[in-house]
């Protein structure tokens, strides 16, 4: 009987590795902790689909939504470490253990990087019939009406948080802030006019901008965007070193086999050298991070430097969730 055991066991130890060579078998789930329509969701497909060509198998996107983004990260820092369940989530990983007081997970020692993605310049909007015409009026539109004016975000730790809080700071007015469970119905709420004004990732922005459904008043970085030249920067409209701009990565469970983790490294670069992927990107204002970019060591080194810097940021300014 033991010896059966003993047999068992060591035909277990040899399957297993096998099992992770063989990766994968079947389909792939990308989650996504926001709702389906937002920035990171639109990254999220585009990549999937292109992964699914490396992969041989089908990766799909799954959105869970829900406490800026911690629940989604949560789920897949909790899933079984296979391979088959990843994460695509944005700088809000960095911000979340400064934000939450009682984050169930760790970003660090519970997920396994996989890559960089891209880094997505920000845009300052409003709804079409907003009266301010350019930021320079915004600014001063804001500071007299503080009391009625209200910011659409994708809830505590998204984005469109962190850049509202930052604007905020920077013109010394604070207004109503409206959160959303992911950005898509927040943009959609802002179409329609239900809330005046918010910031969001040229992922989402840029065919609403184009669209003429939305009013642009600035991008968030040094550089004006190339799909919206005509667009100032926000230093441009007097703004003085007002910079955000957000990045994307992808992770797996801690533990995923490194076999499974290779492939998906493997996967990964090659969506980000994909002539389709980087045609759509450059439509949405961003592109691909360089390929020295998207290896675990740069997006672990990254996660562990975000962290350190919004942490004093975030403490500064007194902004909790539960």
């Amino acid at each position: 009987m033991i010896r059966k055991c003993l047999a068992a066991l060591a035909l277990s130890a040899i399957a297993l590795p096998g099992l992770a060579q063989d990766y994968p078998t079947r389909t792939i789930s990308i989650i996504v902790p926001f709702a389906a329509g937002g920035p990171t969701d639109t990254v999220a497909r585009l990549i999937g689909q292109s992964m699914t060509k490396t992969l041989g198998q089908t990766v799909i996107v799954e959105n869970a939504a829900g406490a800026g983004g911690t629940l989604g990260v949560e789920k897949v820092a909790k899933a079984k470490p296979d391979g088959y369940t990843l994460l695509l989530m944005h700088i809000g990983i960095s911000t979340s253990p400064s934000l939450y007081r009682q984050l169930r997970y760790d970003p660090v020692k519970e997920l396994d990087p996989i890559g960089l993605i891209t880094d997505v310049p920000m845009t300052i909007i409003a709804k079409k019939d907003f009266p301010p015409k350019d930021m320079k009026e915004l600014i001063a539109y804001v500071k007299a009406n503080k009391d009625k004016v209200t910011y659409a975000n994708a809830g505590v730790g998204a984005a469109s948080h962190l850049c509202g809080m930052l604007l905020m700071s920077a013109i010394q007015a604070d207004v109503t802030t409206v959160p959303y469970k992911g950005t898509g119905p927040a943009m959609t709420d802002l179409i329609g006019g239900q809330v005046d004004f918010m910031c969001d990732q040229t992922t989402n922005t840029t065919p609403q901008i184009k669209g003429g459904k939305v009013k642009a008043y600035a991008v968030t970085t040094k550089t004006r965007v190339k799909s919206l030249a005509d667009l100032p920067t926000a230093e441009e409209s007097g703004l003085k070193g007002f910079e955000v701009a957000v990045w994307h990565g992808m992770w797996a469970p801690h533990g995923t086999p490194k076999a499974a983790m290779d492939k998906l490294v493997n996967a990964l670069q090659a969506a980000l050298k994909d002539p389709g992927i980087i045609a759509k990107f450059a439509e949405l204002g961003t592109e691909p991070v360089a390929q020295n970019r998207a290896t675990p060591d740069v997006l672990r080194a990254h996660l562990a430097s975000e962290i350190a810097k919004w942490s004093p940021i975030i403490k500064k300014a007194g902004v909790y969730a539960d």
